[in-house]
């Protein structure tokens, strides 16, 4: 047997750095060589003047960097987020008052939020348009007028509002071409909001400019509707079709009546009554007949729908073999550019309807259960959807696919970040966002702190417990058993991340309320179309979660056990992956009728 060669640390480190380069793409050149150095500085330049999103008096941030092959001819990083740059002075201050200020409970007045308060007339918060052009144009010169354009809007917005009074917003041009084409493209649009804060994904100039410049009609879908009380729906459905008469309002629910089992479980078990048993694709069908009017033939769209629920079967399982197939049509950079401005409404007959919204609001998982099955990755990570794409839902229906945009707005960054907008992973300081969660859910009943003063008390000693945000992330890292590699101290980084990830995904359930609802409490709660909203929510409509609601209280610590790591910030594309069929029938069947709020208490977010 041959003598091994001697393999130094020296060595070690540079085969890892060729790794690493390898994998970011940088193949054919060491890591070390001269030709690599100013292979990277090359790129650093064309993608800083490539770039058109960065005006002069912004520093933008682009975020959810994704390793991929020079060679190919796909960059996964062109549509991802870019947006502002923190300076290091205001992560200080938030993070400093995170650490001193004692959470209170806020008033229920502060949870009433007015869509004019996010999105005020006076403060001109548009969204960026596309300029005019001609077939005339050459595609140089096309790119030209939106890069000005664009770089126009930016600096309007800016003189009209300071950065610092701004939520974090899309700053990349390439996304929004994306959002111009499927306007263009389509004749109804879908916008999708969560209808835990509706007000901030509905941006009023959006509207506007479909329903005024562009003549076409809105439906607004408010989707997960299985994370809200019944009447705030009712309530939030009422107050957007009053303040937009034209609007058309739908609830829908990808998942109906499929709860947490703890507040630690990992994930939905999605799986067990498939895409087709979603809540509101007849809704949708419905809305669609109206704004159409006859002019399309939807009987085929229709029979989709009732075939899709016959398909599902009791226990969820759909049969692959015979589903049906879906034509897919991926657009490149170059059919995208020159779409067809035509005002001509359903050509040859096809309806096509443009699926636009902000991230992380469902909109591929709407699409999914609009086909009956998958055919779009759903992540809760947002910006997970890059690039634009279309499906022929029927021979007459024909579904297109956006990448989520962020509108400029004047909401709070932290209820940004609590609505899954910013990504949980690359924020610098989740502490305030904890904050800002805690000081509006009854967090000490949910959670079951401990404070971390109680130890450092002298025994027998009993005073009021004062919680700041820094404290609420350090006792549910003790609980979960996060701690630093080195030192062992409790981890509160990924403790406030984990915290947000739950609130993200509803299981710490906050829901903004429309003007007036404390007040009108008991009308929309002895509303006639409630009935309608709790079967759709897939939820009994009485007594549904007496006992369920004790059992989710007091989770067992084998259970929490088993959901150790629970708040992983994993994609649902990998949900049951492992798992085959036979495994999956082989599971405890759940009772789809159980009550959802289980893990927070009926009162908790009415």
């Amino acid at each position: 047997m041959p003598r091994k060669k001697p393999f130094s640390n020296k060595q070690k480190k540079k085969q890892l750095q060729v790794k690493r380069e390898r994998k970011r793409g940088d193949t054919g050149s060491g890591p070390n060589s001269r030709n690599a150095s100013a292979e990277r500085g090359t790129e650093r330049d064309r993608d800083r003047q490539s770039d058109t999103s960065d005006s002069e008096t912004t520093d933008v941030r682009r975020i959810n960097q994704q390793p991929f092959n020079r060679e190919g001819r796909y960059d996964p990083n062109k549509y991802r987020l870019h947006f502002e740059k923190e300076s290091k002075e205001e992560v200080e201050k938030r993070k400093k008052i995170a650490r001193e200020k004692i959470l209170q409970p806020v008033a229920e007045s502060i949870m009433e939020v007015d869509i004019n308060d996010i999105y005020p007339p006076e403060k001109g918060l548009d969204f960026p348009k596309r300029p005019p052009w001609n077939y005339g144009m050459q595609r140089e010169e096309l790119f030209r007028k939106e890069e000005k354009s664009f770089r126009e809007y930016l600096e309007a917005l800016h003189s009209r509002n300071p950065p610092e009074t701004l939520s974090h917003f899309e700053h990349n041009l390439e996304t929004w071409r994306q959002l111009w084409r499927v306007l263009e493209m389509s004749d109804v649009i879908l916008l999708i909001v969560d209808i835990r804060h509706p007000v901030l994904q509905f941006p009023p100039a959006l509207y506007h400019y479909i329903t005024g410049e562009l003549q076409k009609q809105v439906i607004v879908v408010l989707n997960k509707v299985d994370l809200c009380p019944p009447p705030l729906v009712l309530a939030w459905t009422h107050y957007l079709s009053s303040l937009f008469p034209h609007l058309h309002c739908v609830c829908f629910t990808s998942h109906p009546g499929q709860p947490y089992s703890t507040l630690l479980q990992k994930k939905r078990m999605r799986r067990k009554v498939g895409w087709g048993g979603a809540g509101g694709p007849t809704h949708i069908l419905r809305a669609c007949q109206e704004i159409t009017g006859g002019r399309v033939d939807l009987s085929s769209w229709e029979q989709k729908i009732q075939r899709d629920a016959d398909d599902g079967g009791p226990d969820g399982e759909q049969a692959e073999e015979g589903a049906e197939s879906v034509l897919m049509e991926h657009h490149s950079d170059i059919a995208m550019e020159m779409a067809s401005p035509s005002q001509e409404l359903y050509r040859d007959g096809v309806l096509t309807l443009g699926c636009v919204g902000f991230t992380n609001v469902g909109k591929s998982s709407v699409l999914n259960s609009l086909v009956g099955r998958k055919v779009v990755s759903v992540s809760r990570t947002p910006g997970h959807t890059k690039y634009f794409q279309t499906y022929y839902l029927t021979p007459t229906v024909k579904l297109c696919d956006c990448p989520g945009l962020i509108f400029p707005s004047r909401v709070d960054r932290q209820l940004q970040i609590l609505a899954g907008i910013y990504p949980v992973a690359q924020l610098q300081e989740p502490y305030s966002s904890v904050g800002y969660l805690c000081e509006r859910i009854p967090f000490q009943a949910l959670l079951k702190l401990k404070h971390p003063d109680l130890e450092e008390r002298p025994l027998g000693e009993e005073r009021p417990e004062k919680w700041t945000a820094w404290d609420v992330c350090e006792a549910w890292a003790e609980r979960r058993g996060y701690k630093t590699a080195k030192a062992a101290r409790n981890d509160v980084y990924r403790a406030a991340n984990s915290l947000l990830r739950l609130a993200i995904d509803g299981r710490l359930c906050l829901c903004l309320r429309p003007p007036g609802y404390s007040s009108q409490r008991d009308k929309w709660e002895a509303h006639p179309n409630l009935g309608e909203i709790i079967a759709l929510q897939g939820r009994r409509e009485e007594g549904a979660g007496d006992r369920d609601e004790e059992d989710g209280e007091s989770s067992s610590e084998p259970e929490e056990e088993r959901d150790r790591d629970a708040d992983d910030d994993e994609d649902d594309d990998d949900e049951d992956e492992g798992l085959d069929r036979q495994g999956r029938r082989d599971r405890p069947k759940t009772n789809l009728t159980v009550n959802m709020f289980s893990v927070l208490g009926e009162d908790e977010c009415d």
